[in-house]
C-alpha cells in the first residue's frame, strides 16, 4: 500500500486468483488478512500454502451464515479496516439462448453476493466512523461485448450500487469503489483460455493484446485500500488493457 498504516483486511473470494493474489500482496506489506470461501477444494488449497490466514466458510448468497463468517474474520483480526468482494462467475451466453434460472443465477453469483456483502461489512464500519470496500466489475459492464448480456447486466448493477453506496455512506467515513478488468489470467477463466486458439481470440480483444494478471489487479486494489486513496470515492477503475477505451486495431 505505500504507506506507514496497517490495514485489517477481509477478502470474499479468497481462495480464487484474484483473492489470493491480493492476499499474498498485503501480506507481503504487513497487513493482517482474514477470508472467507465458499468451496472447500479453493479453501483447503489456500490454507494449505497460508495456514496462518484465518478462513471461514460461508455461502455469498445466505446472508445469516455470511454475517457470521465476516464476524469470526473480524475478530480473528481484531477489527476490520477493508472488504474486498472478489467473488462472482463468468456465464457467457447470448440471451436468446439463456433461461431465466440461469440469467437469474448469475445476478446472484455477482450482483446479490455483492450486496450481501456491502450490508454486513457497513456494520462495523458504519460504527466505527471509516472503512473502505473494493468491489470487483468488469469491462463487461460498460463495453458492448457479444454474449455477455446476463454478465454486463450484473457487473452494471455492482456499478450503480458502488456509486450510490458511496453517497450514502461517505458521512461515515466509508469509502465504495469497485475495479472494472477485462479478462484476467485466473481459474475462473479457464472455460475462457482452454486452449491456444481461445487465448489468441481473447487476447486480441485486448488492444494491448494479452491477457490481463491477477496481480496486476490486485495491486490497483490494495492502492484503493490504502490512505494514498483516502479522496477516492465511488469510482469505478478500469484496467483492461485499454478494452473499454481504445479501438481494436484494424485487421489487415
Amino acid at each position: 500500500m505505500n504507506d506507514d498504516s496497517t490495514r485489517k483486511v477481509v477478502i470474499g473470494g479468497i481462495g480464487g486468483g484474484l483473492g489470493s493474489a491480493l492476499a499474498w500482496q498485503l501480506r507481503a506489506e504487513g497487513h493482517p488478512v482474514a477470508g472467507i470461501a465458499r468451496r472447500s477444494t479453493k479453501r483447503d488449497a489456500f490454507a494449505q500454502a497460508n495456514p496462518d490466514v484465518p478462513l471461514f466458510a460461508a455461502d455469498a448468497l445466505d446472508a445469516d451464515a455470511w454475517a457470521t463468517a465476516f464476524k469470526q474474520c473480524q475478530e480473528a483480526l481484531e477489527g476490520v479496516d477493508g472488504y474486498v468482494h472478489t467473488i462472482g462467475n463468468i456465464a457467457l451466453k447470448p440471451a436468446h439462448l439463456m433461461k431465466e434460472e440461469e440469467f437469474r443465477s448469475v445476478l446472484d453469483a455477482n450482483l446479490t453476493s455483492a450486496f450481501i456483502a456491502l450490508r454486513t461489512a457497513l456494520e462495523p464500519m458504519r460504527r466505527q466512523k471509516r472503512g473502505t470496500i473494493v468491489f470487483v466489475s468488469s469491462v463487461a459492464a460498460r463495453s458492448g461485448l457479444a454474449n455477455h448480456e446476463a454478465i454486463a447486466a450484473a457487473k452494471a448493477g455492482i456499478e450503480g450500487m458502488v456509486r450510490a453506496a458511496a453517497a450514502t455512506y461517505v458521512n461515515f467515513g466509508v469509502r465504495v469503489n469497485a475495479v472494472a478488468p477485462g479478462l484476467m489470467d485466473t481459474p475462473a477463466a479457464g472455460p475462457l483460455l482452454a486452449n491456444d486458439t481461445m487465448r489468441k481470440v481473447s487476447a486480441s480483444m485486448h488492444p494491448q493484446g494479452r491477457i490481463g494478471d491477477p496481480e496486476e489487479v490486485a495491486s490497483l486494489i490494495r492502492w484503493l485500500l490504502s490512505d494514498q486513496a483516502n479522496w477516492v470515492t465511488g469510482q469505478v477503475w478500469s484496467m483492461d488493457g485499454g478494452m473499454s477505451r481504445i479501438l481494436p486495431k484494424p485487421k489487415v
